[in-house]
Order: structure tokens, then sequence, then C-alpha cells
């Protein structure tokens, strides 16, 4: 069971300085709103895929006065193994560099932002990680320490765009699986370079046959992540439909249905075989648009009871509990797939819950190896956690600072 045991801040967004031991099981940071809370999950779930989950661009999480005077930020941490902090098995460090408006060709793998220049962020960044002093890219981080978030946003993933699906079935399955994570990385490439060349053929700049190379690439990295994902969805339509009774207190069977723009076929080889079929037909499609119109990039999954899609019908509240399901489902997935707890994050998500359904989050969460939870108003936490029976440790977070409370 691996946990968060350090958590090491230099100039990430308003913590400017912060060296936080911290314990297993239930962690509360509790304070005002604008104070550092998020900041302190933002920077636990970057150790674990390599990204901050707030930002648009990386160079946003550097403090903006530290930046503008040539300092670098920094996130690390050290993860333990068992129950004891001093049981160090790993340390995690990312650090992240203002340089000037670099040309895009200087850039190197680690060079991540290219993005156009907001006003006052007229600098862009240099990234390095490092894992117990061994350099690596930010992909190298995914499956170090497993991680589960949940935040205010996750309604989205109910109502919102496919995009949100995608990126919740890829960050699942990255974390279970580096593989998966390796022949996404590869696809996206893929899908690039073919537009590019789509684009060309189109414009008489390229000969059809150059196509042929990237159709066979496509079909083999993307009849993949197409397997992966309707395997992972099959476990987690059960999963989820378990936690939303339960939250719910429904009868109805709730389902998950994987909705791929490729369907699967038997198994990998037939998937392989439907791939390129249906990609040969889509040619004339692809060259009039430029793009390319089939493959796990333009798929998405439902969330039906009795046949009704709930990301269209299901009410605000609904959809609330839903989007908790699916998070909840998410870490009892993890657990199983990787034999490792992943550390819960809950980024103010429980004020919008009635104290029966609260209860039973922090029940659930509570059962976790770790379980890092930031709210802005402590008694009713404090509360369920003691009628609950579960010890939990309390930081308040104020100005930056972040102190242990009696």
């Amino acid at each position: 069971m691996a946990y968060l045991s350090r958590l090491v801040l230099t100039n990430f967004r308003s913590l400017l300085q912060l060296d936080l031991a911290l314990p297993a099981g239930v962690v509360v940071f509790f304070g005002d709103n604008a104070q550092g809370k998020t900041t302190l999950l933002e920077a636990a779930y970057l150790l674990a895929i390599g990204r901050s989950f707030r930002a648009d661009a990386e160079r946003e999480v550097l403090n903006f006065q530290a930046a503008a005077g040539g300092e670098s930020a920094l996130v690390g941490g050290h993860i333990a193994k068992g129950g004891e902090s001093d049981a160090l098995h790993l340390q995690i460090y990312v650090g992240f560099r203002p340089v000037g408006a670099a040309p895009a060709a200087a850039a190197g793998p680690d060079a991540l932002e290219q993005a156009p220049q907001r006003p006052g962020l007229n600098y862009s960044v240099q990234k390095e990680v490092r894992v117990s002093r061994s350099r690596r890219t930010a992909a190298g981080l995914v499956g170090l320490l497993g991680a589960v978030l949940f935040s205010a946003e996750d309604i989205q993933l109910v109502q919102g765009p496919p995009s949100g699906r995608r990126r919740y079935l890829d960050i699942l399955s990255s974390q279970a699986d580096p593989m998966y994570l390796k022949s996404l990385q590869r696809y996206q490439r893929m899908v690039q370079q073919r537009n590019r060349l789509l684009r060309a053929l189109r414009e008489g700049r390229a000969q059809a046959p150059e196509l042929e190379f990237w159709d066979q690439e496509l079909v083999r990295e993307g009849s993949l992540i197409t397997w992966q994902r309707r395997q992972a969805t099959i476990a987690l339509s059960r999963l989820c439909d378990a936690e939303y009774r339960q939250l719910s207190g429904s009868a109805e069977e709730l389902t998950l249905r994987y909705q791929p723009s490729m369907p699967p076929g038997e198994d990998l080889a037939d998937t392989q075989r439907g791939f390129r079929q249906r990609l040969a037909r889509l040619r004339p499609r692809e060259l009039a648009a430029g793009a390319t119109l089939l493959g796990p990039h333009r798929d998405d999954f439902l969330l039906l009871s009795k046949g009704v899609d709930l990301g269209v019908f299901a009410s605000r509240g609904e959809a609330r509990t839903l989007a908790l399901a699916l998070r909840l489902a998410e870490a009892a997935y993890l657990s199983a797939a990787r034999g490792d707890e992943p550390v819960v994050l809950l980024d103010d998500v429980l004020s919008e819950l009635d104290a029966s359904r609260r209860r039973l989050v922090l029940q659930k969460v509570a059962g976790y190896q770790q379980a890092l939870i930031t709210t802005t108003d402590l008694a009713p936490v404090a509360a369920a956690f003691q009628e609950l029976g579960v010890r939990a440790s309390y930081f308040r977070v104020a100005g930056g600072a972040v102190t242990a409370a009696e």
C-alpha cells in the first residue's frame, strides 16, 4: 500500500515554501476559499499523473511573482509503502523553470509549453522530472503512485462533452497499465501525422500510397486502445452500478455502455480487421475533411438506466451522484487492477451532498490507505468522521501556510 508521506512545494501557485509530513489514513485540509487547499491536491495529483488538473498551460502553476523574477517552482513528494512514513519507497520531484519565449525549434522533450503566450505570462516553462534522482519523462510518473481525484467539475463526466469521458478512461487505464499510456501516446502522434497527410493529399501535395503505412499503424494502436477500453468499461459498469445504488438508494440497474467509433470485434484480431475495412470505406470522406474520422479519439460512453441516457435526462443532483459513483468505481477498479490502493483526493465535493450521502462517501474513502480531503466547512466533516469512528488528521490552510490543527 503506497501513500504520500511528504509533500514539498516551492513557488507552486500561492504556496511559496512548504515541507509537510503527511500520515497515512484520512487527512483533512480546511480553511477559507482561495487559501491554497486545492493547490495541495493539485500537487499530489501532479505527482501521480505528471500534469496539473487545473492548468491549461503548465506555466500557470508557477507563482507569478517568483516566475517574473526568474525563480523556479518545485513539486516534490515522498512515497511510502506500508503503514510507516519512514518506509520510503520513492522520491519524486517535478521542477518548472521559467524561460524566455523560446522558439519552438529549441524545445526539447520536457519543454512542453508552445501554446500562444497569455498577457502577463510572457514566459514558457521547462519541466524536469526526477524519480529517486533518475530523470524521467512526465509520462514516466504515471503508475508509480495511483490517485483518484474527486472535484466539483466531475459533473461534466455526466453532462459534459465526450472528451472528458475519454480522458476519464485514459487516466484510469494508464494508471492501471503503463503499456496503455504508451499506445495512447503513439496513437495520438499517428492521428496528427495522418491528418497532415490527408490534408496534403486533398491539396495534391502527396500520393495516395503514402497513406498505407499510417493506416496500418492507426489500426494497430487504435484497435488495442479500443479493446482495452472495452474491457475496462465492462468492469467499470459493474462497479459503478453497485456504487450508484448505494449512493442513490435506487433499485434500478445502472449500465455504463462503451460507445466506440469503431465497434470492437470478438477479439483483438477481429477488431483490427473491422477497423481496417471501415477505414477503407471512409477514405473519400476523410480526404474531403482532411481529418481522421474513425478511431478512439472519437469514442464516448453512456450512463443508462432502463434504457434512458442519464447524461441527457439526469437532474443536477442525479448527475452529481452519478459522478461520485464513477469516481468511487475508478478507485475500486484501480485497487483491483494494480493490487495497490490509490490515494483518494476529494476537492470540496462534500458541500453539495446531503448528510447521508456525505457520510457514505466519507466512510468509503476512509477505507483507503490515504485520503486527502479539502473543505471550507469543517464541522460536518469532523462530525461525520467522529460518528464513523475514523481518526483523521486536520490541517488549517491560510495565507499560503499549512499548520496542523489540535
